[in-house]
């Protein structure tokens, strides 16, 4: 069944309904289009409708124009793509998928869904008989438009089929299927939980190195660490690319954003029961530069002033 429905000659997919084109899901939109594949997509925002379109694909104005059917492709099943964020957005969006589609299409959520979330969907779409894949999606906006890491799960015999599509969207060894529904999701997770540890080791030391008694090129510093040392890689590629445009980083407000991944690891250590100190403090050291007030420094402080008569800093001082 799947053979005759995706697959053509080669097994190349010839159309995906891509849902959401944010930054990624417009990237990997135009991904799709140059390796070939055939894009209808829809998205709130229809400014984004005139780049899609001038790079090949279809925009709808609504889901339910996108996944309509009519007589002629009533029988065809439909491969639906979303590139949500993570949340309310896209649970409303599954359940409007969950009413739109019928048993034979499958459905990828690449979005950054909890795992536990996507085991959810898994369970109802396949009891209307429609197939279920959480892709975790990194690389970020480069790796949407030109190559990306995947990792995916789901029914591993339909994954075969429908392949060549993670193949095409992803770099040479850059897609791997993990197992059942929400595998791929965790997978993502922990790669997230590490990636939060990663940054924190190296902000934490050109922190060091910034306020140090040497006066380094931190640029330099960042450009000789990513050849040839033991800690090169893309992250410090990226500090070197930070620091070139603003070495004192004097127009940046220290306030680190979360977006749940991390949050997410942390829980499942402690559902797990294991030990992940540099996971958990890079991500209590978010937490901990979005608190103005402060008021727990203060409580310390004044401690300190009150056993010990250390003075305190007040305000204006």
């Amino acid at each position: 069944m799947y053979e005759e429905r995706f697959l053509k000659q080669g097994g190349i997919i010839v159309e995906i309904h891509l849902v959401g084109l944010g930054k990624m899901g417009l990237n990997i939109a135009i991904n799709l289009l140059e390796k070939g594949h055939s894009v209808k997509a829809f998205d709130q925002n229809t400014a984004v409708a005139k780049t899609l379109e001038e790079k090949g694909g279809l925009f709808f104005s609504s889901l339910e124009t996108l996944l309509a059917r009519t007589k002629s492709n009533d029988t065809e099943a439909k491969i639906v793509w979303l590139m949500l964020p993570a949340g309310e957005i896209t649970k409303m969006v599954m359940n409007d998928c969950l009413r739109l589609l019928k048993a034979g299409d499958i459905l990828i959520d690449g979005g950054n869904s909890k795992y536990s979330e996507s085991k959810k969907h898994n369970e109802a779409f396949t009891a209307k008989g429609i197939t279920f894949f959480d892709v975790g999606t990194s690389g970020g906006v480069s790796g949407a438009r030109h190559g990306a890491c995947m990792m995916i799960g789901g029914n591993r015999e339909v994954f075969q089929l429908i392949e060549p599509i993670f193949a095409s969207l992803c770099v040479d060894n850059g897609y791997v299927f993990c197992g059942e529904a929400g595998s791929g999701h965790y997978l993502k997770m922990i790669h997230n939980g590490i990636e939060y540890g990663m940054m924190q080791a190296i902000g934490e030391g050109f922190n060091i190195l910034h306020h140090s008694e040497y006066d380094y090129d931190l640029e330099a510093v960042a450009k000789v660490f990513n050849h040839g040392s033991v800690i090169r890689s893309w992250l410090m590629e990226l500090t070197q690319n930070l620091l070139s445009q603003d070495a004192d980083l004097s127009e940046i407000e220290g306030v680190i954003a979360s977006s749940g991944e991390g949050k997410w690891t942390v829980e499942e250590v402690l559902r797990l029961e294991l030990s992940a100190p540099v996971i958990t403090q890079s991500l209590l050291t978010r937490y901990a530069s979005k608190d103005e007030e402060k008021y727990g420094e203060k409580v310390i402080a004044s401690l300190r002033n009150q056993f010990g008569g250390h003075a305190m800093t007040k305000k204006g001082e």
